[in-house]
């Protein structure tokens, strides 16, 4: 089972506290955008008697109010196609258990979000990447690549949009060239689709679901973690038209007896937040995505393309190895009592001696605060021993 990028350096961050050093965390993508006031109101005030499971599926007053949900986002699904889950990560674990087999392959451009690997090999999924690049700000790679990777063994394509942790906003004609190959070769394609929300520059998100002609192929996968600031409430879903698919998906729900009751209590009240509060977040996050990539591109030596959503940003540093960079950042580093803490970029790739050179960077601090992470990262890389000519 691989280690976390995201959080095996968390006991050096630790360490880091003790001695009176000041951790920037941008290595999680846990904002400090405030949960809805609703949300919290919901929880607080509810009047339970019994904290009692719910349905396997789900809650279905909640599953009544997701589809509400979706459809403002044009896509059409019923209580019936989807499992509440406890997360996005079950929902994940529930598309691979249901759709693939040990020794089965699923294709999935990396980098890619760290958990894919874990989740696989708890699966016996065995992970075929291809390889996306930082020269083009991580675009999906050419459909070429694809077939060049499909195998008697492969059964599904995965992908994240937008990317967890490129930021890449994969396009309507990317997905339709996906669309084709998954057509093509019978594949299911799971499409992660958490931070739906956060697009940029006028950008709109295009869901695999509203692909025509792959219905029964199509496995969508969601959470309210990041769509909300609702980390910790742990609910997520899986849906998918095809019946077979949710029928099978339903034993591995039966068999976990249900998701969190107050998880998804606080999942239905959200769907009721303005949209103000999107305004406001977004707004928010495009002025932290401009400190960030701005002075990482200033800095020496370094590139981070401009993501085009989500709250990440993959950047390149005249670094020996990553690993050893965000470990000696918290161990031997500080910056007037203040250092960093990012994401190695070697846990968000499968193939071995890939992103050594690149960190992911998660843009969830206040703007004041990702401004001196950012004079931490720069005064690190003048001294760092590692660092490459």
């Amino acid at each position: 089972m691989p280690a976390s990028p995201i959080r095996k350096l968390v006991p050096f961050s630790e360490e880091a506290k003790k001695r009176g050093v000041k951790v920037y965390h941008l290595n999680i993508g846990q904002p400090d955008i405030e949960t809805p006031e609703n949300v919290i109101n919901k929880i607080r005030n509810f009047d339970l008697k019994v904290l009692e499971y719910s349905h396997s599926a789900g809650m279905i007053s909640y599953r009544k109010k997701l589809v509400e949900y979706y459809k403002s986002w044009n896509i059409a699904v019923t209580p019936e196609e989807m499992i509440v889950t406890t997360g996005g990560s079950e929902a994940i674990l529930f598309a691979l258990n249901t759709c693939l087999d040990p020794g089965d392959e699923i294709i999935i451009p990396e980098p890619f979000y760290a958990n894919y690997n874990g989740f696989a090999m708890s699966s016996g999924v065995i992970v075929k990447p291809i390889d996306s690049s930082i020269e083009n700000g991580f675009a999906l790679p050419p459909i070429t690549a694809f077939e060049d990777a499909i195998s008697g063994k492969t059964k599904a394509i995965m992908i994240c949009n937008p990317n967890n942790p490129t930021g890449y906003l994969y396009s309507k004609e990317e997905l339709e060239s996906l669309r084709d190959l998954v057509k093509k070769h019978d594949l299911f394609l799971f499409s992660d689709e958490v931070y739906r929300e956060f697009v940029y520059d006028g950008a709109k998100h295009y869901s695999v679901m509203n692909l025509e002609g792959i219905d029964q192929n199509v496995v969508l996968l969601d959470s309210i973690s990041k769509r909300y600031s609702a980390c910790g409430a742990r609910i997520g879903v899986m849906i998918s038209k095809n019946q077979e698919v949710m029928r099978t998906a339903m034993k591995f729900a039966q068999a976990r007896l249900s998701p969190p009751t107050f998880g998804q209590i606080a999942g239905e009240e959200a769907i009721n937040t303005p949209p103000s509060y999107f305004t406001k977040v977004i707004d928010e996050y495009y002025e932290r995505r401009k400190v960030v990539v701005d002075s990482i591109n200033k800095m020496t030596g370094c590139f981070c393309p401009n993501p085009g959503g989500a709250f990440y940003a993959m950047a390149r540093l005249p670094i020996d190895d990553s690993d050893v960079f965000c470990q000696w950042l918290l161990e031997d580093f500080n910056c007037d009592g203040k250092t960093v803490m990012l994401a190695p970029a070697t846990g968000f790739y499968s193939s071995p001696g890939r992103g050594l050179d690149e960190v992911r960077i998660s843009y969830v601090l206040n703007v004041e605060d990702l401004r001196q992470a950012m004079k931490c990262l720069e005064a690190a890389l003048k001294v760092y021993p590692g660092r490459k000519k």
